[in-house]
């Protein structure tokens, strides 16, 4: 039975700490990312894994805004699409496919994201895809990689296509669709997607004017080495997405419920 979305929710059952906080945390980048214009309805996903527990990981109910995710109601899963103890919505197959996909073959991917921000779908629907010539995409040079359309992800076997497709990298443009951000962490996961859609931002914005002015190799390479969105001394990303939080707090802390 789904639960009234305006309705308190209840701490899961056996939930530990540290899981409690990725609760928090996800739940928080939801928000952010609505604070952002992020969202698509009820639609699209960010997975995060379980800490301390293989092949579990965490992500959004089928049927609520990211305005209405909060860490009580994100549903816990395995890489089979099983929920794991008790959740009063669904899960949305799609992010199921290629989430799961990604989490099961790739260790480190311990975060995912995808969205459906004009921008990115712009990009990725363009032959060219994204243009290393300005100061955002030149940090995520040699990051990029591409999967053809096959069509809306609901299919199993898509979402090991997808992985091939990745390579290792972790931005990928789904070609006629959207992006994907993969990250050792939330933060990082973030980051990049942050930089993606500023990058594509502003590709469209000079497209509209002229042609881009190239980067020579040498300097993206450079871009990329001194990015502080991947400085660890910068938390990689965390202290960015901190200070969001903490405008998320302002807003409206009931997301931490």
């Amino acid at each position: 039975m789904q639960r009234v979305p305006n309705q308190p929710f209840t701490r899961p059952a056996r939930c530990s700490e540290a899981e409690w906080q990725a609760r928090v945390q996800l739940a928080a980048a939801y928000r952010i990312f609505d604070i952002l214009g992020w969202t698509e309805l009820i639609y699209n996903h960010i997975s995060l894994r379980v800490p301390g527990e293989d092949g579990h990981f965490l992500i959004n109910p089928f049927g609520l805004h990211y305005r209405e995710v909060c860490a009580s109601n994100l549903v816990k899963i395995d890489i089979d699409g099983n929920v794991i103890g008790h959740a009063d919505w669904p899960i949305n197959p799609a992010g199921f496919t290629f989430h799961s996909a990604i989490h099961a073959a790739l260790p480190d991917a311990h975060c995912v994201m995808h969205v459906h921000t004009t921008p990115t779908m712009a990009v990725c629907c363009s032959r060219d895809g994204l243009s290393f010539s300005n100061f955002y995409s030149a940090q995520l040079y040699g990051k990029i990689a591409y999967h053809d359309f096959e069509g809306i992800t609901v299919h199993l076997e898509e979402g090991r296509r997808i992985v091939e497709s990745a390579g290792g990298r972790p931005v990928l443009l789904l070609r006629n669709h959207g992006p994907v951000t993969i990250g050792a962490t939330l933060a990082q996961t973030f980051s990049l997607m942050w930089l993606l859609n500023r990058a594509c931002e502003v590709q469209i914005a000079t497209h509209a004017i002229g042609d881009a002015l190239p980067i020579a190799p040498s300097v993206l390479e450079g871009c990329v080495r001194d990015s502080l969105n991947f400085d660890p001394k910068h938390g990689a990303g965390q202290d960015a997405f901190d200070a969001l939080q903490r405008i998320v707090d302002r807003i409206d802390p009931g997301y931490r419920a």
